[in-house]
């Protein structure tokens, strides 16, 4: 009987000893995520006045009677200061720390927001757009990099989950806001400056100290074609698709006659489509071969697009669900892609694989806003979808041939949702994935 309740003792004492390593686990994740809350406040802050001024200067230059190129010209210009960006806030941080570059960051997207009703021109407005660019591109290479130097492997998939919601939720605010903002309004354009300036905020009161400055990654575009041309295809498409939808999808429902609040929930339906898909996609992506898995989904967006233009405007209803399954079934495909072509490389190439990535994308995304608002100025608002079917049926075709080319690893990395934020995200991601 006493070697049972010693041995009862023994086992309790065990338990108790486990229960207090997991209280501790968790106690140490719950401080970690606050003390990362200043950085995702940011982010929410970030997205919400640079990701609500593109729709928001989409209807502003409908009423100031731009040209529908020139407004497709606004939304090529942001991807061009995006691109500056990534390749630029990297050495900023380097000169001058992490918290002086988001505040320079910071500060040329406020002045580029609060210009744009001082100034009332096309072209100038490009040029401000080019530093909203600049300053999403900027910010998140500055709050991504103070996260890869503050999670450990332990903590790495919870702080990326969390952020991940966190930038997703912002995304998605952000398309809401503009059914509230005033079209070529100074106050509209002041409260997304407030709130660009409100991001410094937290960032300049965190106690969190300041991370070494990694070493900038180097961009070799071309790798990304070596370790895998269907991967860089795919990444084109994902931009041409998501870029042209975000910042010329306002001119398309102006166009079939949707109201600026529904337009606000068109744009919100297919974010959360995208942010939907995410996992279902994933698991299909670890499940099948990958190279499948990219041509269904461009099967899918092509159906998409194809309802969506033959759905009527009147049924608001049918509109943002076509809108949700267009994010549903084009949105994955950079995930997608970017682990297809990491199943290829090895665990010394994936930070500068994932810059090259990011390459192609910001090209493609620089050209399919302006390609799409021609597109539409010359043959009406469906070319807008005509022109996104077009790219996933060429990827599509290059997708069978290249299954062709060569067979697929074997030992496949794990599907990892790859946000389109900045250079550096190679750096956060890398570790998801197996050597």
């Amino acid at each position: 009987m006493q070697k049972l309740l010693r041995l009862q003792k023994n086992a309790d004492a065990i338990d108790n000893r486990l229960a207090r390593g997991r209280k501790k686990d968790t106690d140490d994740h719950m401080r970690l995520l606050l003390s990362f809350a200043a950085l995702f406040l940011s982010i929410v802050l970030l997205q919400l006045s640079t990701g609500g001024v593109g729709p928001l200067d989409a209807l502003s230059g409908f009423a100031l009677d731009f040209s529908t190129q020139q407004i497709g010209l606004l939304g090529s210009a942001h991807f061009l200061g995006f691109f500056i960006g990534c390749w630029w806030a990297p050495r900023v941080m380097g000169s001058v720390g992490h918290s002086r570059a988001f505040a320079a960051f910071t500060a040329t997207g406020a002045i580029g927001l609060l210009a744009h009703m001082l100034v009332i021109d096309p072209y100038a407005w490009a040029l401000m757009r080019v530093a909203s660019g600049l300053c999403v591109a900027g910010c998140y290479t500055v709050v991504e990099s103070w996260l890869q130097a503050k999670v450990t492997n332990a903590t790495r998939g919870r702080t990326m989950g969390t952020y991940r919601v966190v930038d997703m939720g912002g995304s998605l605010a952000a398309q809401l806001l503009i059914g509230v903002l005033s079209p070529a309004s100074y106050v509209s354009y002041n409260l997304l400056a407030l709130l660009c300036c409100a991001t410094l905020i937290p960032i300049t009161l965190t106690k969190v100290t300041q991370p070494e400055v990694p070493r900038a990654p180097r961009l070799r575009p071309m790798l990304a074609v070596r370790r895998s041309p269907l991967a860089a295809a795919g990444v084109v498409v994902a931009a041409l698709s998501g870029a042209s939808f975000r910042m010329v999808g306002p001119i398309y429902g102006q166009e079939v006659g949707l109201a600026v609040d529904q337009i606000a929930y068109f744009l919100a339906a297919f974010v959360l489509g995208g942010a939907l898909a995410q996992y279902p996609t994933g698991w299909l992506a670890d499940k099948f071969d990958r190279r499948w898995v990219l041509i269904w989904l461009s099967v899918a967006a092509i159906c998409s697009c194809l309802v969506t233009i033959f759905v009527p405007a009147s049924s608001q209803t049918m509109i943002l669900v076509t809108a949700g399954l267009f994010g549903l079934t084009t949105f994955p495909i950079f995930s997608v892609a970017a682990a297809h072509a990491h199943d290829f490389a090895s665990s010394d190439e994936r930070v500068e694989l994932s810059a090259a990535l990011m390459f192609f994308f910001a090209t493609g995304a620089i050209a399919a806003p302006y390609l799409a608002s021609e597109l539409i100025e010359f043959f009406g608002p469906a070319a807008l979808f005509v022109m996104i079917a077009l790219g996933h049926a060429v990827l599509v075709i290059f997708g069978v041939w290249r299954m062709r080319a060569r067979p697929t690893v074997e030992d496949k990395t794990p599907y990892v949702y790859s946000p389109r934020t900045s250079f550096t995200i190679g750096r956060l991601l890398s570790r998801n994935r197996k050597p």
